[in-house]
């Protein structure tokens, strides 16, 4: 019994050492890192779709039907076939209180071309060009839609998330 005894003090001993440190971090009111837990998704992800989707939709129809000299008007069209989808997206979560700032970025899509665009002899590819943040290749004389470059920012009650990012055309 004397042995039960000592390990019951022993017990209360280290709860009432330990009541400090809870009381201290109830008052810290600690949550750990809000993003690292399950419940925090990227608040950026459902904008990269919507504009996967709106990429591939307005270069469809574009991409080989304007000849390389008219390369710049291609660039219009596939400019304004994704101005209704980017309003769309950055309209779309408002009242969820989350909002896209979405604007071209040609700096991205001179880098992607640099390093990936695609040429050589055996496939006939000419010169790739960003306008205004589209990039566009020269494909037998006709203007191929490669992709475009683009910076989002999403801006949610949590805070501010800011990429950039290239989005190429489903399929492509």
């Amino acid at each position: 019994m004397r042995r039960g005894q000592l390990v019951l003090v022993a017990a209360a001993l280290v709860a009432v050492a330990l009541a400090p440190v809870v009381l201290a971090s109830l008052q810290l009111g600690y949550h750990g890192d809000v993003r690292a837990t399950g419940d925090y998704g990227d608040p950026t992800r459902d904008a990269r779709r919507a504009l996967d989707r709106a990429v591939a939709t307005a270069q469809s129809g574009v991409t080989g039907e304007y000849a390389w000299s008219r390369r710049r008007a291609a660039v219009t069209e596939v400019r304004d076939r994704l101005e209704p989808r980017l309003e769309r997206l950055r309209t779309s979560r408002v009242d969820a209180g989350t909002v896209h700032a979405v604007t071209y970025n040609g700096t991205v899509a001179e880098a992607w071309a640099d390093e990936r665009c695609p040429g050589g002899p055996a496939r006939e590819f000419g010169a790739c060009v960003v306008d205004r943040g589209v990039l566009v290749q020269n494909r037998i004389g006709t203007t191929h839609v490669v992709g475009v470059g683009l910076d989002v920012t999403t801006t949610t009650p949590r805070g501010e998330t800011r990429v950039t990012v290239f989005v190429r055309p489903v399929g492509r």
